[in-house]
């Protein structure tokens, strides 16, 4: 059914936000050889030669400071996305709030308390047959579609953080560039990254359902396929933006087929942090705004 099939490809657009982590413009800087510091008493380390060594410093920051601000523009399949959004990445307790721009309308998303709440366009809501404006999916929900979509939230809100990214900079990455740089006022290192996806292709499938794994492993298979990304690193450790462009990936995965794997790879994506540390409260909407989707999909014959 067409609009089962759109809601599909939006909640999976919107997962990858989450999986991703990630996305374009550059800024420039002189670089500073590795083991010389040029930080000027800002208390800005020289920037890493090691792509393992970067993302190493980086996780033990995130996982230190557990929660963050972002917000991120991504373009996918010609369209183009905007989302902003707070999260806190603390395993089980793990939780967000993130409201999605799209060409059809805006999306919000909550997840708490291990379920997926999704907030969809008026349109949209009317042709599921409900007047509440809340869709609710469950991780105990008995349909494929909803046990897909909660499965791969669970796993990617304790990969939602920046460590996504690290985790393939570790594994695929080597820096080809590395410098220190002013990004709004603050002095940062700055990296250049090649990511080589035949190195883990595991790495990118990561945290989606076991379908799109699959379909991403065969589809990926035998592909000398490099993702091009950028990092800017303050002295704490922390990631304030990271790009990445994934454009072959999702050529490679048949971006103009609109399947589950070239939504999950995303595109030219930019994402940007603040307010590393602050408390992030997520509160499950009302229960009288709330539909159960599992409930839709059985009208529905799913």
């Amino acid at each position: 059914m067409r609009k089962t099939t759109t809601f599909a490809v939006a909640a999976g657009a919107a997962l990858a936000l989450v999986l991703t982590g990630c996305g374009s413009s550059a800024e420039n800087g002189t670089a500073a050889p590795a083991g010389q510091s040029k930080d000027g008493g800002s208390g800005l380390a020289s920037p890493f030669s090691d792509a393992l060594k970067l993302a190493d410093a980086a996780k033990q920051g995130t996982e230190k400071a557990k929660s963050a601000k972002m917000s991120m523009d991504m373009s996918m399949g010609g369209q183009s996305m905007k989302a902003e959004g707070s999260m806190r990445f603390d395993g089980e307790n793990s939780a967000m709030t993130m409201t999605m721009d799209s060409p059809q309308g805006a999306t919000e998303m909550r997840y708490v308390d291990k379920t997926l709440y999704m907030k969809v366009p008026a349109a949209q809501a009317k042709q599921f047959g409900t007047d509440k404006p809340w869709l609710k999916i469950s991780p105990d929900a008995t349909d494929p579609m909803s046990q897909s979509f909660s499965k791969a939230m669970a796993q990617s809100t304790q990969q939602s953080d920046p460590t996504q990214i690290l985790d393939q900079v570790s594994k695929t990455g080597q820096i080809i560039g590395a410098d220190q740089v002013d990004l709004n006022g603050e002095k940062v290192n700055h990296y250049k990254v090649e990511l080589d996806v035949s190195k883990s292709i595991e790495t990118y499938a990561k945290g989606q359902p076991a379908e799109v794994q699959e379909q991403m492993k065969k589809m990926l298979a035998g592909k000398n396929i490099k993702i091009p990304a950028e990092i800017w690193i303050d002295k704490d450790q922390l990631p304030l933006q990271v790009t990445m462009d994934q454009s072959e990936m999702m050529k490679s995965l048949g971006a103009s087929t609109g399947s589950g794997a070239a939504a999950a790879a995303g595109g030219k994506i930019t994402v940007k942090y603040t307010d590393w540390g602050k408390p992030v409260d997520v509160a499950a909407p009302a229960a009288d705004q709330v539909t159960d989707f599992g409930e839709i999909m059985k009208k529905l014959g799913h």
